[in-house]
């Protein structure tokens, strides 16, 4: 999650006979190249055959040629055709959909991602409802998170990823979009945040892929010096924590709703901001009520879909969270996080059923 994502892009606008964007890959030294596929068979390659020299005197770019005008000299037909769909040549990340108004919800959603793991069963439900979707939006570059968040070019918007959400809420407001929250007991999110860490501790140990988990890869390492299924070692774990693990453990959720950048302490008075903060979401709902959460949200947006089953909690993360409950340190670690997601299930548990 502390990586920042090189790969930039934007649709400008689509007019039926012109799609304008542009893409700036990840080689800033690579020619952008596209696919679009057609009714899901035909693929159009394309190379950006357009240079903008902003993207060059940003440093994104080493010669700003990344910008493209698909017009029917590239894929005959173009004015008529009721379905495409734009690809990134290199990484496959879908950059725009061409569909029907009727086939899509005329609204703008945000879900909020508030785990390290993206809620992808949500995901993939929504996905085919929208005309756009952009996922782990919390990994753009400034510049491109503002961009998508400010957009208003397209009504039919789906939107997920961790956000520091102090600093970008003024960016959706509610009669623009609707936020939505799946809150994640504090317990079982430290479980698989450490369970998260173990796992990329072999990229970690990699100088060719180190560089991907930025400041975690220190963390990611570290958790290989203790035994997650003792408790003795768990809590010798807690007191030895280097900074980057302390700071991706501490009140994860209070540091979300709570504070503005990456790097800022979270105080007692940042649990309030981050109550009253959450309050102002559209639709928060607990892990523990996904079903109803995710009913909700369908009921909300005039979607008829089967709600999806949640992504299933691995048993050595449940197995884990036990252990963490009888941890002190943890406890002081997630004293604020625990406090709001208390809040969130006494709530819903009023209105909703399991």
């Amino acid at each position: 999650m502390w990586r920042r994502l090189a790969m930039k892009f934007c649709v400008d606008f689509d007019t039926g006979d012109m799609i304008r964007c542009w893409v700036v890959p990840d080689n800033p030294i690579a020619i952008s190249r596209i696919v679009i596929k057609i009714d899901g068979r035909r693929n159009v390659p394309l190379e950006a055959s357009l240079t903008e020299d902003a993207f060059r005197a940003m440093g994104w770019h080493s010669t700003g040629q990344c910008a493209f005008h698909i017009t029917e000299a590239h894929v005959p037909g173009l004015p008529q055709l009721s379905h495409l769909e734009i690809y990134e040549a290199d990484t496959n990340v879908l950059l725009y959909r061409r569909k029907p108004a009727a086939e899509c919800v005329q609204r703008r959603l945000l879900l909020i991602n508030t785990s390290v793991n993206p809620e992808t069963a949500l995901q993939g439900m929504l996905f085919r409802h929208f005309q756009q979707s952009s996922f782990g939006i919390g990994a753009m570059s400034e510049e491109i998170l503002k961009s998508t968040l400010e957009g208003r070019a397209l009504s039919s918007c789906f939107l997920s990823g961790a956000l520091s959400i102090p600093r970008y809420e003024h960016l959706f407001p509610p009669d623009l979009m609707l936020s939505t929250a799946l809150i994640h007991d504090p317990h079982v999110e430290m479980a698989t945040r450490l369970c998260w860490l173990r796992d990329r501790a072999e990229a970690a140990a990699d100088p060719g892929r180190r560089w991907r988990l930025g400041r975690l890869a220190e963390a990611a390492a570290f958790t290989t010096e203790y035994d997650l299924a003792d408790v003795k070692s768990l809590k010798r774990l807690f007191r030895m924590l280097p900074e980057p693990a302390y700071h991706f453990l501490y009140n994860p959720l209070t540091r979300q709703f709570g504070t503005r950048l990456p790097d800022d302490r979270v105080h007692p008075g940042n649990s309030i901001v981050a109550i009253e903060i959450l309050a102002r979401v559209g639709i928060v709902g607990h892990r523990s009520y996904f079903e109803a959460f995710a009913t909700t949200l369908l009921d909300e947006l005039g979607i008829q879909d089967t709600v999806p089953k949640p992504d299933p909690i691995p048993a050595e993360v449940l197995a884990l969270a036990d252990r963490l409950r009888g941890v002190k340190a943890v406890a002081d670690m997630l004293v604020f996080d625990i406090a709001m997601a208390d809040a969130v299930l006494s709530s819903v548990s009023k209105s909703w059923s399991r």
